[in-house]
């Protein structure tokens, strides 16, 4: 499987292992407009990716906003471009725990730069597809 953070600037992505235990960061790409859903369904078919998972943004209190509707948005194109499911999961509060787990790691998110952001991007995709895989097991 392949978990999706979707953002304006970058795409975090992350890989499942085959057994669908656990997701590992691979490296971000930049987001490029309307042929990010190509260059994300290209790099899942690389990777004989079964689902692609994408996190989708709802505001605390559960409701869709701009970043869920320009998420959906990107999801709608993605179906167009790949025959492989694509599922949304909930990502509220990816990106903190994705900070949390750098600052664990000795690493400080808050002066992250350039392909060091993308770190927390594509660490928030492995905590999104983590999540989805853990509650499809369960």
């Amino acid at each position: 499987m392949l978990g999706v953070d979707y953002g304006e600037v970058r795409i975090g992505l992350a890989l499942s292992d085959p057994t669908g235990t656990i997701a590992t960061p691979i490296s971000a790409i930049p987001a490029a407009g309307k042929d990010d859903a190509l260059r994300v369904a290209r790099i899942a078919t690389e990777n004989g990716v079964i689902k692609i998972v994408v996190g989708l943004p709802l505001s605390l209190d559960g409701t869709h906003g701009p970043a869920s509707k320009k998420v959906n948005a990107f999801c709608s194109r993605l179906r167009a471009v790949t025959d492989i499911p694509v599922a949304l999961w909930d990502e509220r509060m990816t990106t903190l725990e994705a900070q949390s787990l750098l600052r664990a790691a000795g690493k400080s998110p808050t002066k992250a730069r350039g392909a060091d952001r993308g770190k927390i991007d594509s660490a928030s995709a492995a905590i999104i597809l983590n999540a989805y895989m853990h509650s499809v097991r369960i």
